[in-house]
């Protein structure tokens, strides 16, 4: 993504309004929408739906293969530093990756890992812990090593089971604890490619990478990073249930034509379709504000996760509405992306935790929305 007001002085000075004032144009590039394109025919070719339906009767639901393959067009190893092995790309390039993961209902653990992972562990590189990313980013660049991420926000860990190192809070205070020293039980959940678990597990010295008001910081920053991941997945998966009605809506017949033709079935995916769009602006934004470090980050991606979120819920009903009775059946696959909206909808925080978050950031006349700071019961 490029922003011609903030990457170029010249393309900015270049770009201007009536009244003289820069204009921002947050447009993707040739090579990110290639990045995009590449991804995506990945995974329509190896990301089918009988392929996440299969891996639901495995023992981790994941597949150290299908890993692999990822990584070998580079999608874990997109934000880790070039001299780690990685493509060091930023947030404005994962977030077109991240979109098609949620179209194909990908089920690895490329939020954890790819989003929020592997950053934390570039960031502590800095402040002291050189050794510690000098040994777990080339490995996830790899594909030989998956991480995993806890927040306050959510007892909870997804993909506990497969990780490698699991980043893990206590209070102020960030841990990087190995999976060999954790106690996990697994959890239900409402979607059968999710995998969440309880984590029991002693804060020690030995693990504590970060803490104080610097471990504070990195932890919200995780947080944040999930958020955009999630909507981002959000997007790929509102649009895929549209594409999925609308496909439908041309092949179901009623009184000698396809349903499609109808008025009121066409207002239906069209209305999710503004939604979807309208949303995707938003997380596009967040996607830059995360990537470079924007005051008003916090409030960028609760946007963008409810705008997301709402589309993604909306195009959930509205393509099992299009689909009639058949859509509740367990053999269409139109559950796996409903399925799949429900779970990120609570991960990450919920859409109405993000909604309190950003009414706090507006009127709480603490100071503008950049600056706010927000500390709220989960939701």
């Amino acid at each position: 993504m490029k922003s011609s007001a903030i990457s170029s002085p010249s393309a900015s000075s270049a770009c201007r309004g009536n009244n003289g004032s820069p204009i921002v144009e947050f447009t993707f590039s040739e090579d990110q929408l290639l990045l995009q394109q590449a991804v995506r025919d990945f995974l329509e070719g190896e990301c089918t739906p009988a392929a996440v339906r299969e891996l639901w009767d495995t023992e981790t639901g994941r597949s150290p293969a299908f890993w692999a393959k990822l990584s070998e067009i580079g999608v874990p190893g997109l934000l880790v530093p070039e001299d780690h092995n990685g493509l060091g790309m930023d947030e404005r390039d994962l977030v077109l990756v991240l979109e098609e993961a949620g179209r194909a209902a990908l089920a690895e653990p490329v939020i954890s890992t790819a989003a929020v992972g592997v950053p934390l562990l570039v960031e502590l590189s800095g402040k002291g812990q050189s050794e510690l990313a000098q040994k777990w980013l080339g490995a996830v660049a790899n594909g030989e090593a998956m991480l995993a991420v806890g927040h306050a926000r959510s007892p909870f860990v997804g993909d506990a089971h497969v990780a490698d190192l699991l980043f893990l809070p206590d209070g102020e205070n960030l841990h990087a604890v190995p999976r060999g020293e954790t106690q996990l039980t697994a959890q239900d959940s409402n979607d059968q490619s999710q995998r969440l678990f309880s984590v029991d597990w002693s804060p020690s010295v030995a693990t504590r990478v970060a803490s104080g008001s610097e471990g504070a910081a990195m932890q919200q920053a995780a947080f944040d990073r999930g958020v955009l991941a999630c909507a981002a997945q959000q997007l790929g998966v509102g649009q895929q249930l549209i594409d999925m009605g609308a496909l439908y809506a041309t092949q179901r017949q009623q009184f000698g034509v396809a349903i499609g033709s109808f008025q009121a079935v066409k207002h239906r995916l069209a209305n999710a379709k503004v939604q979807v769009e309208y949303a995707r602006a938003v997380v596009y934004r967040a996607a830059h504000s995360v990537a470079t470090g924007a005051e008003q980050r916090a409030a960028d991606v609760s946007m963008a996760k409810v705008a997301a979120g709402e589309a993604a819920l909306f195009a959930s009903k509205e393509a099992l509405q299009v689909h009639g009775a058949i859509g509740y059946t367990y053999e269409q696959d139109l559950h796996i992306w409903m399925k799949r909206a429900w779970s990120l909808d609570l991960a990450f925080g919920t859409g109405a935790w993000h909604r309190a978050r950003l009414a706090d950031a507006i009127i709480d006349g603490q100071g503008p929305v950049r600056a706010f700071g927000y500390c709220a019961p989960k939701a």
